[in-house]
């Protein structure tokens, strides 16, 4: 019934023009001129009010306006007391923004679904006993919140609860169960799959996991793109053209108003109005879908004109799961399960890929976890914490790979991790794919030179690698190819390719664990490490701008070859209405392609 309700207001001004139509022809046939004309001046002015509104507050903003064209029409067909006419082309104007609007919700569906995921409310956890429900943005942090089985997990938190299970896979795309333990961080937006558990909160709403996944959605159904203003400026040559041929048309027909009046009606720009915001919500739909979220809209359009693709290495092209293949103690006073011990209880607290194949590691050899207090991480340095009173730090070692850690405690160096990682499956494939298409490919890493070209190796391909760069080395690289006319796109998942991402022409980032600042300055993020999301959302891009050009181009092309008939007089105002009214339901059919 509500759907119903929704549908009747959504198309209610096409409705009631249509009829006012239908009232208008019945006096027409009654031979009551003067009613009938009343009649369709009000269903004309309630059909384009909305028009004449909008292009009067873009003139206001001193904005080019797409539709000077369609307030000509309707008042030449006024003053030419073509009444019937001025009603259909209002109807045709006001059905014409109901199905964009209608269009353009549509394409947000599933969009709208991602945000609708998360509870309005949550239960409080006090005394040890379930409290009151609560607006989940009232929740603030520190608090505790209870968790039933089947829900899904609003805010991020650490678990209380000695053990829980949650299915991630709305963030990763990994169907994977995971375990957690007491003390585990917890992100918004998974599901609690085991028994209720407790949570303490660490992130209000605002701020949680999912939440900024909300939010850059929310940002990119906003957003007016640099294709739209595109859009813009092929309307100032489309208005130019019509105007020639309908000032062509007035003085071929002798001065006639009804001839200029035929060009007028099938000249209304709506294939520039209507077919870029659906075709591009549509592709941002599409990807959404796919778990990739298009923070801006005008990350596809940019996407689409890339020729030069830059790879971080670590969690992009290769797994970013490195495995411990040799643990060296130095210092024979502790021993292995007691290092290992520490280790783990320190870095369980840290997200980095090393710090989680260390806590594999260690638990694979049965090392019990310590309690482990003060911990500090420095993003590129280590990790530190106090471990049985006494401080332990683990950081990256100076060597030839850059693929160990070392553990220490009073400034003296006690054991040693040495790790490998891998490539990624589909790494291979889709890089020498990419190459095929003619994209230049570079890879850009903070590794050592011998452990990228190991991985250049793996890859069975020829790329300019830039190792051992820092953040700021990464974004003067690209901002020398940007100077060498390149369109750029970097692909990264880390903090440390925030500056590169926010420098490159459109950023792309894997958001496996975190929010970081990495997310926040790409354009767009694929949650889950799938490498082949890369080329998925290039072919998405490229399909979804082909399609808004084609609605744009054809629709333009279709409306001056009418316009050409017209202005000869072969085809009148109410055809040339019509005409207009097809071409329009054809662009919005094709430009919704984009979203399937």
């Amino acid at each position: 019934m509500n759907l119903k309700i929704n549908l009747l207001k959504t198309f209610l001004v096409p409705l009631i023009v249509t009829f006012g139509i239908i009232l208008y022809v019945i006096l027409l046939l009654l031979k009551l001129n003067t009613p009938a004309g009343i009649i369709g001046v009000l269903a004309t002015l309630l059909g384009s009010y909305r028009l004449f509104y909008e292009t009067v507050t873009s003139i206001l903003k001193k904005q080019f306006a797409l539709d000077y064209i369609a307030i000509l029409a309707i008042v030449v067909a006024l003053i030419t007391q073509e009444y019937l006419v001025s009603t259909i082309l209002a109807l045709m104007i006001a059905s014409g923004r109901t199905l964009e609007d209608y269009g353009v919700s549509q394409a947000k569906k599933s969009l709208t679904k991602l945000a609708e995921r998360i509870p309005d409310e949550v239960l409080y956890w006090k005394n040890n006993e379930i409290g009151e429900k609560t607006k989940i943005e009232k929740v603030k942090k520190s608090e505790e919140i209870y968790v039933r089985k089947g829900e899904v997990i609003g805010l991020d938190g650490i678990l209380i609860s000695d053990s829980g299970l949650t299915d991630e896979s709305s963030l990763t795309g990994e169907p994977y169960t995971i375990e957690k333990i007491k003390g585990d961080p917890i992100r918004s937006g998974t599901i609690n799959i085991g028994n209720p558990i407790v949570i303490k909160v660490t992130s209000e709403q605002k701020n949680s996991t999912y939440n900024k996944i909300v939010t850059m959605v929310k940002n990119a159904q906003e957003e007016k793109t640099p294709f739209i203003r595109l859009a813009d400026k092929y309307s100032g040559y489309f208005t130019v053209i019509t105007l020639i041929i309908t000032a062509f048309a007035y003085t071929y027909s002798g001065f006639d108003l009804t001839r200029a009046l035929s060009v007028l009606a099938i000249a209304t720009p709506c294939p520039l109005i209507i077919a870029t915001p659906i075709a591009l919500l549509g592709g941002v739909n599409l990807a959404s879908k796919k778990r990739m979220i298009v923070k801006k809209l005008s990350g596809l359009e940019v996407l689409s004109r890339a020729n030069a693709i830059i790879f971080d290495k670590t969690g992009t092209i290769t797994l970013g799961r490195p495995h411990v293949t040799e643990f060296k103690i130095m210092d024979k006073s502790f021993g292995e399960i007691e290092l290992l011990a520490i280790s783990k209880s320190i870095e369980r607290n840290s997200l980095h890929p090393l710090a989680k194949a260390i806590v594999e590691y260690a638990s694979a050899k049965k090392a019990h976890l310590k309690s482990a207090e003060k911990i500090e991480e420095k993003i590129g340095v280590g990790i530190t914490g106090t471990v049985d009173n006494k401080q332990f730090t683990l950081s990256k070692l100076n060597s030839h790979n850059g693929m160990e850690i070392g553990l220490f405690t009073g400034g003296k160096q006690i054991a040693q991790f040495h790790f490998e990682d891998e490539i990624k499956i589909e790494s291979k494939t889709i890089i020498k794919d990419l190459i095929a298409q003619g994209f230049d490919i570079k890879i850009f890493t903070g590794d050592k030179k011998q452990a990228a070209e190991k991985v250049i190796e793996m890859l069975g391909v020829n790329i300019d690698i830039m190792a051992e760069s820092t953040p700021q080395d990464k974004q003067e690289g690209i901002t020398k190819l940007k100077k060498a006319g390149k369109v750029t796109a970097m692909v990264g998942d880390g903090i440390n390719d925030a500056p590169a991402l926010a420098m490159a022409d459109v950023g792309m980032v894997f958001s496996n664990e975190e929010q970081t600042a990495a997310s926040e300055a790409a354009d767009i993020v694929f949650l889950g490490g799938d490498f082949s999301l890369v080329l998925e959302c290039l072919n998405i891009a490229r399909r979804t701008i082909a399609i808004a050009k084609q609605s744009i181009f054809v629709g333009i092309g279709i409306s001056i070859v009418g316009m050409g008939f017209a202005s000869f007089g072969f085809i009148p105002p109410i055809m040339g209405a019509f005409l207009q009214e097809a071409i329009d339901v054809a662009v919005i059919i094709n430009a919704l392609r984009t979203s399937r």
